[in-house]
Protein backbone atom coordinates (compact mmCIF):
# COMPACT_ATOMS: atom_id res chain seq x y z
CA UNK A 1 0.00 0.00 0.00
CA UNK A 2 1.24 3.51 -0.88
CA UNK A 3 -0.06 6.38 1.66
CA UNK A 4 0.10 9.60 1.53
CA UNK A 5 2.69 11.03 3.69
CA UNK A 6 2.03 11.49 6.25
CA UNK A 7 -1.41 10.08 7.54
CA UNK A 8 -3.33 12.08 9.52
CA UNK A 9 -5.73 9.54 10.35
CA UNK A 10 -3.36 7.62 11.88
CA UNK A 11 -1.75 10.53 13.46
CA UNK A 12 -4.84 10.99 15.14
CA UNK A 13 -5.04 7.65 16.18
CA UNK A 14 -1.74 7.95 17.59
CA UNK A 15 -2.63 11.24 19.85
CA UNK A 16 0.03 12.98 17.23
CA UNK A 17 -0.08 16.15 15.86
CA UNK A 18 -1.86 16.03 12.26
CA UNK A 19 -2.33 18.34 8.93
CA UNK A 20 -5.88 18.19 9.68
CA UNK A 21 -8.85 16.92 11.64
CA UNK A 22 -9.47 13.25 9.55
CA UNK A 23 -12.46 11.63 9.11
CA UNK A 24 -14.25 8.76 7.96
CA UNK A 25 -18.28 6.96 8.66
CA UNK A 26 -18.95 4.06 9.41
CA UNK A 27 -20.92 2.08 7.03
CA UNK A 28 -19.61 4.66 4.31
CA UNK A 29 -19.61 1.88 1.90
CA UNK A 30 -23.02 0.78 0.99
CA UNK A 31 -26.58 0.71 0.23
CA UNK A 32 -27.20 5.01 0.48
CA UNK A 33 -24.34 5.26 -3.14
CA UNK A 34 -25.65 4.90 -6.13
CA UNK A 35 -22.29 3.27 -7.27
CA UNK A 36 -22.88 0.33 -5.28
CA UNK A 37 -26.64 -0.20 -6.11
CA UNK A 38 -25.28 -0.15 -9.28
CA UNK A 39 -22.32 -3.12 -9.08
CA UNK A 40 -24.18 -5.35 -6.02
CA UNK A 41 -26.04 -6.98 -7.56
CA UNK A 42 -28.82 -9.16 -6.35
CA UNK A 43 -27.27 -11.96 -4.62
CA UNK A 44 -26.75 -12.33 -0.90
CA UNK A 45 -24.51 -10.38 1.20
CA UNK A 46 -22.12 -13.44 1.61
CA UNK A 47 -22.19 -13.99 -1.88
CA UNK A 48 -20.79 -10.64 -2.49
CA UNK A 49 -18.31 -11.19 -0.10
CA UNK A 50 -16.95 -13.93 -1.24
CA UNK A 51 -15.77 -12.09 -4.51
CA UNK A 52 -13.39 -10.03 -3.45
CA UNK A 53 -12.59 -7.96 -6.09
CA UNK A 54 -16.42 -7.30 -6.12
CA UNK A 55 -15.68 -6.35 -2.21
CA UNK A 56 -12.71 -4.26 -2.82
CA UNK A 57 -14.64 -2.14 -5.10
CA UNK A 58 -17.10 -1.54 -2.85
CA UNK A 59 -14.93 -0.69 -0.04
CA UNK A 60 -12.78 1.64 -2.67
CA UNK A 61 -16.29 3.49 -3.59
CA UNK A 62 -16.48 5.91 -0.61
CA UNK A 63 -12.96 6.70 -0.72
CA UNK A 64 -12.89 7.73 -4.28
CA UNK A 65 -16.51 9.91 -3.71
CA UNK A 66 -16.12 11.88 -0.70
CA UNK A 67 -11.85 11.76 -0.12
CA UNK A 68 -12.05 10.26 3.35
CA UNK A 69 -9.28 10.07 5.09
CA UNK A 70 -9.42 5.67 5.55
CA UNK A 71 -11.35 3.09 4.39
CA UNK A 72 -13.01 0.09 5.92
CA UNK A 73 -13.22 -3.03 4.79
CA UNK A 74 -16.69 -4.15 3.09
CA UNK A 75 -17.89 -7.47 5.31
CA UNK A 76 -19.76 -7.89 8.95
CA UNK A 77 -18.52 -8.85 12.32
CA UNK A 78 -20.39 -12.78 11.55
CA UNK A 79 -18.35 -13.38 8.86
CA UNK A 80 -15.91 -15.48 11.11
CA UNK A 81 -18.57 -17.38 12.58
CA UNK A 82 -20.12 -17.93 9.19
CA UNK A 83 -17.30 -18.91 7.62
CA UNK A 84 -16.49 -21.48 10.15
CA UNK A 85 -19.55 -23.47 9.85
CA UNK A 86 -21.87 -22.13 12.86
CA UNK A 87 -25.34 -21.32 10.60
CA UNK A 88 -25.46 -17.82 10.45
CA UNK A 89 -26.81 -15.79 7.86
CA UNK A 90 -27.46 -12.03 7.35
CA UNK A 91 -31.65 -11.46 6.37
CA UNK A 92 -32.05 -8.39 4.28
CA UNK A 93 -34.06 -5.44 6.77
CA UNK A 94 -33.18 -7.83 9.51
CA UNK A 95 -29.59 -8.65 10.11
CA UNK A 96 -27.63 -11.58 11.70
CA UNK A 97 -30.17 -14.70 12.22
CA UNK A 98 -28.79 -18.00 13.94
CA UNK A 99 -31.19 -20.86 12.44
CA UNK A 100 -29.71 -23.08 15.60
CA UNK A 101 -28.73 -20.78 18.18
CA UNK A 102 -26.31 -21.33 20.71
CA UNK A 103 -27.75 -23.13 23.45
CA UNK A 104 -25.70 -25.50 25.50
CA UNK A 105 -21.45 -26.74 25.89
CA UNK A 106 -22.39 -28.87 23.30
CA UNK A 107 -22.54 -25.85 20.69
CA UNK A 108 -19.10 -25.17 21.26
CA UNK A 109 -17.75 -27.53 18.78
CA UNK A 110 -19.67 -25.63 16.29
CA UNK A 111 -17.17 -22.68 16.89
CA UNK A 112 -13.95 -24.79 15.66
CA UNK A 113 -10.88 -23.21 15.98
CA UNK A 114 -10.23 -20.00 13.75
CA UNK A 115 -8.35 -20.05 10.59
CA UNK A 116 -8.80 -17.13 8.16
CA UNK A 117 -6.69 -18.18 5.56
CA UNK A 118 -9.11 -21.43 5.13
CA UNK A 119 -12.76 -20.37 6.84
CA UNK A 120 -12.53 -16.95 5.16
CA UNK A 121 -9.82 -16.77 2.13
CA UNK A 122 -11.83 -14.25 0.59
CA UNK A 123 -11.64 -11.87 3.31
CA UNK A 124 -7.82 -12.10 3.35
CA UNK A 125 -7.96 -11.22 -0.78
CA UNK A 126 -10.32 -8.17 -0.42
CA UNK A 127 -7.83 -6.84 2.13
CA UNK A 128 -4.82 -7.91 -0.19
CA UNK A 129 -6.49 -5.85 -3.07
CA UNK A 130 -7.86 -3.03 -1.28
CA UNK A 131 -4.34 -2.15 0.47
CA UNK A 132 -2.84 -2.55 -2.97
CA UNK A 133 -5.14 0.18 -4.56
CA UNK A 134 -5.73 3.01 -1.59
CA UNK A 135 -3.50 6.01 -0.85
CA UNK A 136 -5.20 6.04 2.62
CA UNK A 137 -5.21 3.38 5.48
CA UNK A 138 -7.78 0.34 5.68
CA UNK A 139 -9.11 -0.21 8.73
CA UNK A 140 -10.09 -4.30 9.25
CA UNK A 141 -12.13 -4.88 11.75
CA UNK A 142 -13.85 -7.70 13.75
CA UNK A 143 -17.02 -7.96 16.40
CA UNK A 144 -16.15 -8.26 20.14
CA UNK A 145 -16.89 -11.44 21.97
CA UNK A 146 -20.16 -10.06 23.55
CA UNK A 147 -21.79 -8.46 20.67
CA UNK A 148 -20.98 -11.92 18.36
CA UNK A 149 -22.58 -13.83 21.21
CA UNK A 150 -25.48 -12.54 21.15
CA UNK A 151 -26.37 -12.97 18.13
CA UNK A 152 -25.54 -16.15 18.16
CA UNK A 153 -27.48 -16.86 21.70
CA UNK A 154 -30.37 -14.66 20.40
CA UNK A 155 -30.43 -16.03 17.39
CA UNK A 156 -31.08 -12.67 15.61
CA UNK A 157 -30.78 -8.91 16.92
CA UNK A 158 -32.76 -7.87 19.88
CA UNK A 159 -33.85 -5.20 22.07
CA UNK A 160 -33.70 -6.61 25.34
CA UNK A 161 -30.88 -9.71 25.27
CA UNK A 162 -32.91 -11.71 27.48
CA UNK A 163 -30.82 -15.11 26.66
CA UNK A 164 -27.71 -13.96 26.66
CA UNK A 165 -27.83 -12.11 29.94
CA UNK A 166 -29.89 -15.24 31.21
CA UNK A 167 -26.53 -17.52 30.02
CA UNK A 168 -24.43 -15.11 31.41
CA UNK A 169 -26.37 -15.00 35.22
CA UNK A 170 -26.80 -18.90 34.87
CA UNK A 171 -23.82 -20.26 33.69
CA UNK A 172 -20.83 -18.02 33.73
CA UNK A 173 -18.38 -20.97 33.12
CA UNK A 174 -20.38 -21.27 29.71
CA UNK A 175 -20.37 -18.26 28.86
CA UNK A 176 -16.35 -17.48 29.51
CA UNK A 177 -15.95 -20.17 27.41
CA UNK A 178 -18.10 -18.89 24.23
CA UNK A 179 -16.51 -15.30 25.17
CA UNK A 180 -12.81 -16.78 25.30
CA UNK A 181 -13.56 -18.69 21.70
CA UNK A 182 -15.22 -15.70 19.89
CA UNK A 183 -12.24 -13.84 21.39
CA UNK A 184 -9.52 -16.34 19.39
CA UNK A 185 -11.94 -15.76 16.41
CA UNK A 186 -11.13 -11.90 16.58
CA UNK A 187 -7.70 -12.02 17.36
CA UNK A 188 -7.27 -14.80 14.40
CA UNK A 189 -9.35 -12.51 11.78
CA UNK A 190 -7.74 -9.33 12.74
CA UNK A 191 -4.41 -10.65 12.53
CA UNK A 192 -4.86 -11.76 8.91
CA UNK A 193 -6.00 -8.83 7.98
CA UNK A 194 -3.48 -6.73 9.19
CA UNK A 195 -1.04 -9.26 7.71
CA UNK A 196 -2.53 -8.52 4.56
CA UNK A 197 -2.23 -5.10 4.55
CA UNK A 198 -4.75 -3.26 7.31
CA UNK A 199 -3.23 -0.22 8.81
CA UNK A 200 -5.62 -0.01 11.84
CA UNK A 201 -8.05 -2.19 13.20
CA UNK A 202 -11.57 -1.50 14.92
CA UNK A 203 -13.73 -3.90 17.30
CA UNK A 204 -16.88 -3.30 17.25
CA UNK A 205 -18.85 -4.25 20.33
CA UNK A 206 -21.86 -2.44 19.25
CA UNK A 207 -24.04 -4.03 21.70
CA UNK A 208 -21.98 -3.55 24.88
CA UNK A 209 -24.23 -0.63 25.63
CA UNK A 210 -27.16 -2.75 27.08
CA UNK A 211 -24.74 -3.92 30.70
CA UNK A 212 -24.69 -2.11 33.54
CA UNK A 213 -20.70 -1.43 34.09
CA UNK A 214 -20.27 -4.28 36.42
CA UNK A 215 -21.68 -6.68 34.70
CA UNK A 216 -19.44 -5.46 31.45
CA UNK A 217 -16.14 -5.33 33.97
CA UNK A 218 -17.11 -9.13 35.15
CA UNK A 219 -18.46 -11.03 32.35
CA UNK A 220 -17.05 -9.01 28.96
CA UNK A 221 -14.04 -6.94 29.86
CA UNK A 222 -11.64 -10.31 30.00
CA UNK A 223 -12.66 -10.98 26.95
CA UNK A 224 -12.22 -8.12 25.10
CA UNK A 225 -9.05 -7.36 26.65
CA UNK A 226 -7.68 -10.58 25.06
CA UNK A 227 -8.59 -8.96 22.03
CA UNK A 228 -6.80 -6.39 21.93
CA UNK A 229 -3.60 -7.69 23.44
CA UNK A 230 -3.37 -10.04 21.15
CA UNK A 231 -2.86 -7.13 18.48
CA UNK A 232 -0.77 -5.40 20.53
CA UNK A 233 2.44 -6.63 18.97
CA UNK A 234 1.19 -5.67 15.16
CA UNK A 235 1.50 -2.06 16.07
CA UNK A 236 -1.23 -0.24 14.40
CA UNK A 237 -4.01 1.50 15.80
CA UNK A 238 -6.72 -0.13 17.84
CA UNK A 239 -10.13 0.94 18.12
CA UNK A 240 -13.09 0.20 20.05
CA UNK A 241 -16.60 1.69 19.59
CA UNK A 242 -20.09 0.38 21.17
CA UNK A 243 -23.17 1.75 20.34
CA UNK A 244 -24.93 3.17 24.16
CA UNK A 245 -22.07 2.68 25.61
CA UNK A 246 -22.00 6.04 27.70
CA UNK A 247 -21.62 4.35 31.07
CA UNK A 248 -18.83 1.90 30.02
CA UNK A 249 -16.58 4.58 27.90
CA UNK A 250 -13.87 4.20 30.63
CA UNK A 251 -14.10 0.26 30.97
CA UNK A 252 -13.51 0.41 26.66
CA UNK A 253 -10.22 2.37 26.73
CA UNK A 254 -9.49 0.24 30.05
CA UNK A 255 -9.71 -2.85 27.59
CA UNK A 256 -6.93 -1.87 25.76
CA UNK A 257 -7.61 0.39 23.01
CA UNK A 258 -5.86 3.25 21.34
CA UNK A 259 -8.95 5.02 20.07
CA UNK A 260 -12.44 4.93 21.67
CA UNK A 261 -15.41 5.55 19.35
CA UNK A 262 -17.78 7.82 21.14
CA UNK A 263 -21.69 7.82 19.89
CA UNK A 264 -23.68 10.73 19.73
CA UNK A 265 -25.47 10.66 23.48
CA UNK A 266 -21.55 11.79 24.99
CA UNK A 267 -20.03 14.92 24.57
CA UNK A 268 -16.60 13.87 23.29
CA UNK A 269 -15.17 16.74 26.19
CA UNK A 270 -17.35 14.63 28.69
CA UNK A 271 -16.10 11.03 27.20
CA UNK A 272 -12.57 12.18 27.51
CA UNK A 273 -13.43 12.83 31.38
CA UNK A 274 -14.25 8.88 31.30
CA UNK A 275 -11.86 7.90 29.32
CA UNK A 276 -9.06 9.30 32.31
CA UNK A 277 -7.92 11.32 28.23
CA UNK A 278 -5.41 8.30 27.68
CA UNK A 279 -6.79 7.99 24.17
CA UNK A 280 -7.76 9.58 21.24
CA UNK A 281 -11.13 9.68 20.67
CA UNK A 282 -13.44 8.84 17.19
CA UNK A 283 -16.95 10.76 16.45
CA UNK A 284 -19.28 11.57 17.21
CA UNK A 285 -22.24 13.23 14.67
CA UNK A 286 -25.66 11.77 15.44
CA UNK A 287 -26.09 10.08 11.95
CA UNK A 288 -30.09 11.24 11.97
CA UNK A 289 -28.56 14.80 11.44
CA UNK A 290 -27.02 14.20 8.04
CA UNK A 291 -30.57 12.71 6.93
CA UNK A 292 -31.93 16.28 8.16
CA UNK A 293 -30.16 17.92 5.11
CA UNK A 294 -26.73 20.66 4.95
CA UNK A 295 -27.91 22.90 7.10
CA UNK A 296 -28.55 21.41 10.41
CA UNK A 297 -25.78 19.19 9.52
CA UNK A 298 -23.39 21.78 9.22
CA UNK A 299 -24.07 23.23 12.91
CA UNK A 300 -24.74 19.83 14.61
CA UNK A 301 -21.14 19.43 12.85
CA UNK A 302 -19.65 22.68 13.71
CA UNK A 303 -20.27 21.70 17.71
CA UNK A 304 -18.74 18.31 17.07
CA UNK A 305 -15.16 20.43 16.19
CA UNK A 306 -15.52 22.66 18.59
CA UNK A 307 -15.95 20.56 21.54
CA UNK A 308 -13.06 18.63 20.39
CA UNK A 309 -10.50 21.21 19.93
CA UNK A 310 -8.96 21.05 22.57
CA UNK A 311 -8.50 17.05 23.11
CA UNK A 312 -5.41 15.42 21.80
CA UNK A 313 -6.18 12.92 19.21
CA UNK A 314 -9.25 13.45 17.22
CA UNK A 315 -10.95 11.20 14.20
CA UNK A 316 -14.63 12.45 13.21
CA UNK A 317 -17.12 10.21 12.18
CA UNK A 318 -20.78 9.54 12.66
CA UNK A 319 -21.72 8.62 16.25
CA UNK A 320 -22.94 4.94 14.36
CA UNK A 321 -23.25 3.72 10.73
CA UNK A 322 -24.38 5.82 7.55
CA UNK A 323 -27.95 5.60 7.54
CA UNK A 324 -29.35 3.85 3.79
CA UNK A 325 -31.30 7.03 2.89
CA UNK A 326 -28.33 9.74 3.50
CA UNK A 327 -28.08 12.30 0.81
CA UNK A 328 -24.02 11.45 -0.39
CA UNK A 329 -24.06 15.01 -0.92
CA UNK A 330 -24.49 15.87 2.62
CA UNK A 331 -21.22 13.72 3.32
CA UNK A 332 -19.28 15.03 0.88
CA UNK A 333 -20.17 18.46 2.17
CA UNK A 334 -19.14 17.26 5.43
CA UNK A 335 -15.80 16.24 4.69
CA UNK A 336 -14.96 18.84 3.48
CA UNK A 337 -15.62 21.12 5.99
CA UNK A 338 -13.91 18.48 8.86
CA UNK A 339 -11.22 19.04 6.57
CA UNK A 340 -10.77 22.62 6.66
CA UNK A 341 -10.55 22.34 10.59
CA UNK A 342 -7.14 22.20 12.03
CA UNK A 343 -6.43 18.99 13.64
CA UNK A 344 -6.28 19.12 17.64
CA UNK A 345 -2.82 19.38 19.01
CA UNK A 346 -1.89 15.76 19.68
CA UNK A 347 0.08 17.28 22.88
CA UNK A 348 -1.76 14.44 24.60
CA UNK A 349 0.11 11.61 22.61
CA UNK A 350 2.64 9.42 24.72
Amino acid sequence: MTERAPSAFLAACRRQPAAHTPVWFMRQAGRHLPEYRAVRGTGSFFEAIAKPELAAEITLQPVRRYGVDAAILYSDIVVPVHGAGFGVDIVPGVGPVASEPFRSAADLDRLPPFNAEEHTPYVVETVRIVAKELDVPLIGFAGAPFTVASYLIEGRPSKDYLRTKTLMYTDPQLWASLLDRLADYAIASLRAQVGAGASAVQVFDSWAGALAPDDYRRYVLPASAKVFAGVADLGVPRIHFGVATGELLGLLAEAGADVVGVDWRVPLDAAAERTGATVALQGNLDPAVVIAGWEATEVKARQVLATAAGLPGHVFNLGHGVLPSTDPSVLARLVDLVHSTPATSGSGAQ
